[in-house]
C-alpha cells in the first residue's frame, strides 16, 4: 500500500527548529500539506478547525503533552479515529506501553528520519486498512 502524498499533516512539538526539521523531512517524503503547532492545546484547536489525516506529535510540551493530546482526541468523537505517530526523545518502555493502552498508531525516537518516518506512515495506514478504518 502507498500512503497519499495529498495527506494534510499537522506536525506538533514546542521546538520551532524540530517544527521547521520535521515539516523539511515531510516534505522530502513528497508530502505537501503540513501545518504545524508549537503545543497540544494549540493542535487541539487546530484539529477541531480543520480536517487532518496524520498527527505527528512530542511526547514533552508544555501546556499539553503529546500523551495528553492524544488522550483528548481519543476522548474526542469527531478526532478518535485520526492515525496519531507520538515522537520521543527517549524510549523509556513505561511511556511507551502507556501511549500504546492510550491508543497510538505508532512511535519514534528523535531525530526525524526520513526512512524511519517514511515506514511508521506506512504501517500505520496498511494497519487502518486492514482494520477497516476509515478517516472520512
Amino acid at each position: 500500500m502507498t500512503v497519499s502524498k495529498d495527506i494534510k499533516i499537522l506536525v506538533v512539538d514546542d521546538s520551532v527548529g524540530i517544527r521547521m526539521a520535521a515539516k523539511k523531512v515531510f516534505q522530502n517524503l513528497g508530502f505537501m500539506q503540513i501545518s504545524v503547532a508549537d503545543d497540544g492545546t494549540t493542535a487541539l484547536e487546530q484539529l477541531k478547525q480543520e480536517p487532518f489525516e496524520l498527527v505527528v506529535a512530542d511526547w514533552n510540551m508544555p501546556e499539553m503533552s503529546g500523551i495528553e493530546l492524544l488522550k483528548a482526541m481519543r476522548a474526542d468523537e469527531s478526532l478518535e479515529s485520526i492515525p496519531f505517530l507520538l515522537v520521543t526523545g527517549d524510549d523509556n518502555q513505561d511511556n511507551i506501553m502507556d501511549a500504546i493502552k492510550a491508543g497510538i498508531s505508532n512511535y519514534m525516537t528523535k531525530p526525524y528520519d526520513a526512512k524511519v518516518l517514511s515506514e511508521k506512515i506506512e504501517r500505520i495506514f496498511a494497519y487502518q486498512e486492514e482494520s477497516g478504518q476509515r478517516n472520512s
